[in-house]
């Protein structure tokens, strides 16, 4: 048997879901120009974020790590916390699900993010790749959304930091018309109260979340998008 006829093979043989069942997963298709015909540049995605979320997302789905393919999340801190930042896109079916506010933290930036850290107690945001992981609920957080990051060295600390999304009041419209910016939270993806519940229902239990920033760092040290 040549090298190119193994090749062959090994691309041909299914994707096993190490995080689920154990059953081959097929890869999600994404056909014709998906960023268009979402309109994502209308609301304020560009098509080079856009692209590097899926090379990172297809690098976790032929991985195995993602146990729910079809759901990429991307939230998008190059962008003002005072824009709806956060995309939740259903790629089997071609739908902009959620396009809403996330806030980063506090030590991140005011309403720009312009720092960013791994390091517990930081209060800092971490960029990189997550795998959502088991709903929760805090005696502080409320309903809220265990997140892993999976990138060494820029957010693999995420459990130890206790990274989570949940919902907070300073993630609002209102907070925005008072202050002129988003609140901050303690490094945690933070989202309006009222949308909480439907996107932890949607995005929980392996799914991918890409957080980016035009970070030099991050964009040349990343190995899912290098």
């Amino acid at each position: 048997m040549t090298k190119y006829l193994m090749l062959v093979m090994l691309l041909l043989v299914p994707v096993l879901n190490r995080a689920g069942s154990g059953k081959p997963v097929p890869p999600v298709e994404i056909r014709g120009d998906l960023f268009s015909a979402l309109n994502l540049a209308e609301k304020g995605l560009s098509a080079e974020v856009f692209q590097l979320a899926l090379k990172g997302f297809r690098k976790l789905e032929l991985g195995g790590q993602l146990r729910n393919a079809g759901i990429l999340t991307i939230a998008d801190f190059s962008q003002s916390s005072k824009m709806k930042r956060l995309y939740v896109i259903d790629l089997l079916h071609k739908v902009l699900l959620f396009n809403t506010y996330v806030a980063h933290g506090r030590k991140t930036g005011e309403e720009f993010a312009t720092h960013f850290s791994n390091v517990l107690g930081s209060c800092e945001s971490s960029l990189g790749f997550y795998v959502t992981k088991q709903q929760t609920r805090g005696s502080k957080t409320g309903l809220s959304l265990v997140l892993e990051g999976v990138e060494k060295g820029f957010n693999d600390n995420a459990l130890k930091r206790e990274i989570i999304i949940h919902g907070a009041k300073y993630a609002t419209e209102d907070f925005i018309r008072k202050t002129g910016r988003l609140g901050r939270s303690f490094g945690c993806p933070s989202l309006p109260p009222d949308m909480i519940k439907a996107v932890v229902e949607t995005i929980k239990e392996g799914t991918c979340l890409f957080i980016y920033h035009q970070d030099a760092r991050y964009i040349s040290q990343s190995a899912l998008l290098n």
